[in-house]
């Protein structure tokens, strides 16, 4: 059964063969703004924020084993190590599932039964190409010069009998429903690179089992124990197996699913958008609403790798610029759906410009103005009704109106333009700050326009505090502290939000 107007967000299962990287981070904080803001709207008991890890497969088993551990032990550290990032980066998830976990283990048990027993799970040879590090096989063609194609490393030639699920038979059903629900993959790039995929190639089916004795670290498959689960098939369960169950007769129930916005990069887009409606499919379950897909963070122009020594450890940029300013300038520095290239440079760039100059220093000179003129106490000044010359009534009505226009930058269908949303809202902040230098407030004081100054310095407070408001699902300490500081009609200035950082990156200095 579902819930009227309720909201339920994924990202992917993070696998656990290394250590978060900003990759990780960028669609986690990406989830928990969309999260926030939805709660703002339904109310915490309507939104449903799931993340958590992927923790079978051979590269799992090979990494503990070159730790000297068992995969348990080695997936609980990294495990570890994700929840404690979460925790420092103020991600508000409310389920971390982990799919060595035996509630998930026994769905995808059941969701392997019911399946099988559709026939749409059969037992053939497979021989071919085989890359462990992508734990994925390919055809001769693919396999060029005897290379993986997507991680270009070499491959192996196996031949073992092994369990596939039928994606071929449900490759027209899966075009038509992608060609007739525009937002099911977005942005349209991506819908458009899966239509063309599916248009131009024959779906192979899946090889979703894995012999024991070449791999034991997974699922055993319940026909045939012999066998164990292909991890990208255990691992895209958890987005039901997580808020759902089935009944005697293998009907999915949830209160939450259809999920409403799946979140991901691009390098697992095919994983999502082909095999995982189909196995909904084959499952009698409806597909998500929403895959909106992300670009890469690059360095250089290249792909951050362990590899290639340019991998950025969130960690490391929130310790030295602050969570709140790491979150903003993730989704602030690129629209969502492309690349973007990682620099401190820029961090620094959006500290001083964005955050510093523009919104640090509305709030500062603001309660400053505030203490000054009346003792801390804000005046009570009904700015609606209030005659404002044109910038004025502008900034009240911005005001009004500036939430809904968040909104619908942040929908699905506008592709969750994280980079749009806080640019509007910036736009409201600088016509304040514009306004102010306009109107001179201190002017004002000298010339005793006692009625001007009261409404003036009322309708700046209110631009903060809605600023503060729409704020809190991407900057949630920010916006604690800006309403602390304004308090309800008495405010407790505090020190300015973010003291500018000198370009040689060492050395703060408070703006006066």
């Amino acid at each position: 059964m579902t819930m009227d107007k309720k909201f339920y967000i994924t990202t992917p299962l993070y696998y656990v063969n290394a250590e978060p990287h900003i990759g990780h981070s960028y669609t986690t904080i990406a989830a928990d703004i969309l999260a926030r803001r939805m709660r703002r709207s339904l109310g915490a008991g309507r939104v449903w924020f799931l993340t958590g890890t992927d923790e079978h497969g051979q590269k799992i088993q090979r990494a503990a084993a070159q730790a000297g551990i068992e995969p348990q032990a080695f997936a609980d550290g990294i495990a570890r190590k994700f929840k404690d990032l979460w925790a420092d980066l103020g991600i508000s998830y409310d389920d971390f599932i982990r799919t060595t976990e035996e509630r998930h283990k026994q769905f995808v048990r059941r969701v392997l039964e019911i399946v099988y027993q559709k026939g749409d799970i059969y037992q053939s040879t497979y021989e071919g190409w085989y890359c462990s590090p992508c734990e994925s096989f390919w055809t001769e063609e693919q396999a060029v010069d005897k290379l993986c194609p997507d991680c270009r490393r070499p491959v192996e030639h196996i031949a073992e009998q092994n369990f596939f699920f039928r994606l071929s038979k449900y490759q027209d059903w899966l075009i038509s429903y992608i060609e007739e629900h525009p937002d099911f993959v977005r942005p349209v790039i991506r819908r458009n690179e899966v239509l063309s995929f599916l248009r131009q190639n024959t779906l192979t089916d899946l090889c979703i089992s894995r012999p024991k004795e070449r791999l034991s670290w997974g699922i055993p498959l319940p026909f045939s124990p012999g066998h164990v689960t292909y991890v990208w098939f255990d691992a895209l369960i958890n987005y039901i197996s997580a808020v759902g169950e089935f009944d005697a007769d293998g009907v999915y129930r949830s209160k939450w699913w259809p999920a409403d916005v799946q979140l991901m990069a691009k390098d697992i887009l095919r994983q999502h958008a082909i095999y995982w409606p189909i196995m909904l499919r084959a499952l009698g379950i409806e597909p998500p609403h929403s895959l909106l897909v992300h670009g890469w963070w690059l360095i250089n122009d290249a792909k951050m790798s362990k590899s290639r020594g340019n991998v950025v450890a969130p960690l490391d940029m929130s310790k030295k610029y602050g969570v709140d300013v790491y979150r903003y300038f993730l989704v602030r520095e690129v629209p969502f759906g492309l690349d973007g290239n990682f620099s401190e440079e820029a961090i620094v760039k959006r500290f001083n410009g964005d955050l510093a100059n523009d919104l640090g220093n509305l709030v500062f000179r603001t309660l400053t103005m505030v203490e000054k003129y009346y003792n801390g106490n804000v005046p009570a000044v009904d700015i609606g009704a209030y005659r404002f010359d044109e910038r004025g009534a502008e900034i009240v009505r911005l005001i009004g109106g500036i939430d809904g226009l968040m909104e619908q930058s942040l929908s699905p269908a506008q592709d969750a333009n994280f980079s749009a949303a806080l640019e509007q809202l910036w736009g409201l902040i600088n016509m304040a700050n514009k306004y102010v230098e306009e109107t001179k407030p201190w002017n004002l004081a000298k010339e005793s326009k006692d009625e001007q100054l009261r409404a003036f310095m009322r309708l700046l407070v209110e631009v903060i505090r809605t600023a503060g408001s729409l704020i809190e699902p991407f900057m949630p300490g920010t916006a604690r502290s800006i309403k602390e500081q304004l308090g309800r009609d008495t405010i407790a200035k505090g020190a300015p939000l973010f003291p500018r950082i000198e370009t040689d990156g060492k050395k703060r200095t408070e703006k006066k």
